[in-house]
């Protein structure tokens, strides 16, 4: 597989390379949308289907859309996009954009994969590439398809070192941590979560308690969705209510309710995930209780796929981001810089070396490396 690196957004500025594992809006709607390929300099057509959470959901669609967005900007390609708002229509927007005569689709979500691998082995002159997970066949099984390129995130080790940064930084002691629906994708930041608050308590002889997920009995706190904000407030709330001071909602959207939630008592805090919460959430109040977020590089990811595509040298190696080639991060600690010790700082500047030298290693069932 070709390796195309560029300068990316991820802590101020870094390199994703797209290197396989051990290698590693626009107009939208639910029944597709195209900007008509205003501007475009290319025949070229690139797609994408979000999963329910929408394109607006300050978390991994919204981050695809970006980098499409910046593809069509750099490369002059046509672009059009399918908004999901249920999961029911995951294949009839994937159709719908086969129709539209799109080169390539992007798939964002491990809970489109059965519609992508159904779609991919019906339309073999069509390029697919699915955010979060492997193409699968109708059974949820994972399958390997010619002309699919599953894009994956170990975002466990990101999560270890928020983990870390969270149990060093609570005042009361315990932090807590909850998932919108318990798939791969989401339970693979709470273990790496769970670990790092274990490695916190072992290093500095603490007892940090971790709610809201075990990571051996792999059970937990789940609110059921991707899109009610009202069950991410409830359950924050609760959390907050029995002692927590920071809490990692792994929810896309639900995440917001934990941010409502937070501002509502002093001492509330909030880790973000996929993007930098601070730089993609919109309410202003709620930017300075975030204390970092775990991210992933989808859109440089996606932008990169894009541009090899266009230019025919589409490959359907898997991608895997690691701390190594910052495909995954921790975002800045932002407003919160000065509550975070140098001390701190230090010791999860040189976990995240320990992790990219193989002297730690991050585990988790989750991991793109054990699913595929």
């Amino acid at each position: 597989m070709k390796s195309i690196s560029r300068a990316i957004a991820l802590t101020g500025a870094g390199i994703l390379t797209l290197a396989a594992c051990g290698a590693p809006p626009e107009e939208s709607a639910s029944s597709g949308g195209s900007d008509g390929g205003s501007g475009a300099t290319s025949d070229f057509k690139a797609c994408m289907v979000s999963d329910s959470g929408g394109f607006d959901d300050k978390s991994f669609n919204e981050s695809g859309f970006t980098g499409l967005t910046a593809a069509k900007e750099k490369l002059g390609i046509e672009t059009s996009t399918a908004e999901s708002t249920d999961p029911a229509q995951f294949a009839t927007n994937i159709d719908n954009l086969v129709s539209q005569d799109c080169n390539l689709i992007f798939t964002v979500g491990f809970l489109l994969a059965p519609a992508t691998g159904t779609a991919a082995q019906a339309n073999e002159d069509v390029e697919f590439a699915i955010i979060d997970s492997t193409a699968q066949d109708a059974d949820g099984n994972a399958i390997e398809v010619d002309n699919v390129k599953p894009l994956s995130f170990d975002t466990a080790q990101a999560a270890y070192l928020a983990g870390y940064v969270a149990a060093g930084t609570s005042k009361t002691g315990k932090v807590a941590t909850y998932g919108g629906m318990q798939i791969p994708t989401v339970t693979i930041f709470m273990d790496g979560f769970a670990d790092g608050v274990a490695k916190y308590n072992e290093v500095h002889k603490a007892d940090v308690q971790l709610m809201g997920w075990d990571k051996d009995t792999q059970k937990g706190s789940f609110t059921g969705d991707f899109e009610d904000q009202s069950k991410g407030k409830a359950l924050s709330d609760t959390f907050y209510s029995q002692g927590a001071d920071i809490v990692m909602p792994v929810a896309g959207p639900v995440g917001s309710g934990t941010l409502a939630s937070a501002k509502e008592a002093d001492g509330r805090y909030v880790v973000w995930v996929d993007s930098d919460g601070y730089e993609s959430v919109d309410d202003d109040a709620a930017k300075p209780l975030i204390l970092t977020s775990v991210m992933k590089g989808i859109a440089p990811a996606v932008e990169d796929v894009a541009t090899a595509a266009s230019s025919d040298e589409f490959s359907n190696e898997p991608y895997v981001g690691t701390l190594e080639n910052e495909g995954v991060g921790l975002a800045p600690y932002h407003d919160l810089d000065a509550q975070v010790p140098d001390e701190l700082k230090s010791e999860v500047d040189q976990l995240k070396a320990d992790i990219i030298s193989g002297k730690i290693t991050v585990e988790s069932d989750a991991s793109p490396q054990n699913l595929g």
